[in-house]
């Protein structure tokens, strides 16, 4: 049971099933096999359903074979395999891999991205905990002000939320600096404020500054993130985890919007009167907006 790379990931999997043979079922070890006769860069991109098919077994196997050598799920084993992928490979070649792993077929380019992204689902469910999404609705529902932090692929989740929560009555504000520019920013955050950091991996000065600021003023800071939860979770109200993409077939924001989302929805259902009489004003304003009357 060998895997001809032999990055950390593949380490990591190979290890996993030889301590847990014992313990797997003859299904479960029909999906260990598979995994470690794959290429990784054939793992990067096969969807539970096919693991399944393809190891003779069923998508619900396949998660809980992940489950018992120590992945949380499809995604999880991605990732940590992608690492040295991505570390590896150059971009351009990458995006030719993913090109060539889809090819020309549009049936198959449209059952890649939805498998993908709801392997990527699937595993956000799994992974939120109850009192960790009850901690961070907590904490904006409380707020003064809610600072919406996220840059590059994290931005779209960080813009959305703040958005939305002004339209449910909420005060809040989209953050994107970096490096000096921050600083007026965070000048801004006060006693009572909460900041809402997308960010899945990459372990910036920005981060370390912002928690630090909101430590320093009494504000609270929730985290959506995918890898950076232990790191900072003693410094944080609460750690959301959204994954990232481990191929780049869907879109790196794609669990960063659902999590704004869902906390979206709870924060209107605990203040539904507040919630409604703002969406009547946005909607009395468009319509103003829109009157041919009005116009100069």
């Amino acid at each position: 049971m060998e895997i001809p790379e032999n990055g950390a990931g593949a380490t990591r999997l190979r290890a996993a099933i030889r301590d847990q043979w014992e313990g797997l079922s003859t299904s479960e070890r029909a999906v260990a096999q598979y995994l470690v006769s794959a290429p990784v860069g054939q793992l990067l991109f096969v969807s539970a359903q096919e693991l399944g098919a393809a190891s003779s077994t069923s998508n619900a196997t396949v998660v809980r074979a992940l489950q018992r050598l120590g992945y949380a799920g499809l995604p999880a084993l991605k990732r940590e395999l992608a690492n040295d992928f991505t570390a590896a490979v150059a971009p351009e070649e990458r995006l030719k891999q993913r090109i060539a792993h889809v090819g020309q077929d549009l049936e198959s380019i449209w059952t890649d991205v939805f498998d993908e992204a709801q392997d990527r689902i699937d595993h956000t469910r799994r992974l939120t905990e109850p009192e960790a999404l009850k901690r961070s609705v907590t904490a904006l529902a409380e707020a003064r002000e809610v600072f919406c932090y996220g840059i590059a692929a994290s931005e779209p989740g960080a813009r959305h939320l703040a958005l939305a929560l002004g339209r449910i009555g909420r005060r809040a504000r989209f953050v994107s600096e970096t490096g000096f520019a921050l600083a007026d920013q965070l000048l801004a955050l006060e006693q009572g404020d909460s900041v809402v950091i997308f960010q899945p991996g990459r372990r910036l000065v920005e981060l370390t500054v912002m928690m630090e600021r909101a430590r320093a003023v009494g504000a609270k800071v929730v985290l959506v993130t995918d890898e950076l939860g232990e790191a900072y979770a003693d410094r944080v109200e609460a750690v959301l985890t959204a994954p990232h993409t481990p191929t780049g077939i869907t879109a790196e924001s794609l669990t960063g919007l659902l999590v704004a989302d869902a906390l979206l929805l709870a924060l209107a259902t605990l203040d539904e009167t507040r919630a409604v009489e703002s969406s009547h004003q946005l909607t009395a304003l468009r319509e103003q907006l829109l009157d041919p009357k009005r116009r100069p």
